[in-house]
């Protein structure tokens, strides 16, 4: 259950902070912070098309000019777990961590060790990652994951409610739901599935907005 998809994960709930180009131009000269915004744009384009060989050159000739550039880390780890090379997609979130700590490069690290097998150094990582940021749920159902791996199945259902907590959509729900069931409690479990039912719209049905949702 739960199925953890590292790509989509790492695309969808492992967060991208590049720094802005007026903090480029702080740094450098104009001519040297036009070559890193030419630089990014090559690596963000080449990413795109899964051209990862030119994607990797342009990162780390960034490193090169900017040696202590957490973005540029953190974009590499994405584009090395992508193919599959965890320890060095380890090693670039571990070095991103340590230039610029966010919950990001954390659960990056989680998910890799996550994908892996090793469950424990994983959920050391989530628990790092929830300190310092508490309201995403893809967070909290990553954690639930490693728990279960784990045999935690208290703290496995602890996590997917608070997940229900902030993001009560129907997949959500559909995960706290299989989790009540693994551990008895299918009168829980059938209650979920109904609230999550009603929340489905029908095809052809528009969808009525009472008020704007939180984008994160």
């Amino acid at each position: 259950m739960l199925g953890l998809a590292i790509v989509t994960l790492l695309g969808g709930l492992a967060i991208f902070y590049r720094r802005s180009i007026d903090d480029i131009r702080n740094d450098f000269p104009t001519k040297l912070a036009e070559k890193l915004d030419k630089l990014w744009s090559i690596a963000q384009e080449s990413l795109r098309e899964k051209k990862y060989l030119r994607a990797e050159k342009a990162l780390l000739t960034i490193l090169r000019v900017d040696a202590r550039n957490a973005t540029a880390y953190n974009r590499l780890g994405i584009l090395y777990a992508k193919q599959q090379a965890y320890k060095d997609a380890i090693e670039c979130f571990e070095i991103a961590q340590s230039l610029e700590p966010n919950a990001s490069s954390l659960h990056n690290v989680g998910l890799i060790y996550y994908e892996t097998g090793d469950y424990t150094k994983a959920a050391l990582a989530f628990e790092q990652a929830l300190r310092i940021e508490t309201d995403i749920s893809a967070r909290h159902i990553a954690y639930a994951k490693v728990q279960e791996k784990l045999g935690n199945e208290k703290k496995m259902i602890e996590s997917l409610e608070r997940a229900v907590e902030i993001d009560p959509i129907p997949q959500t729900l559909k995960f706290l739901a299989e989790a009540y069931e693994r551990v008895g409690q299918a009168e829980l479990a059938e209650k979920l599935r109904a609230r999550a039912a009603k929340m489905i719209i029908p095809e052809g049905q528009a969808k009525q907005v009472t008020q704007p949702r939180k984008v994160i």
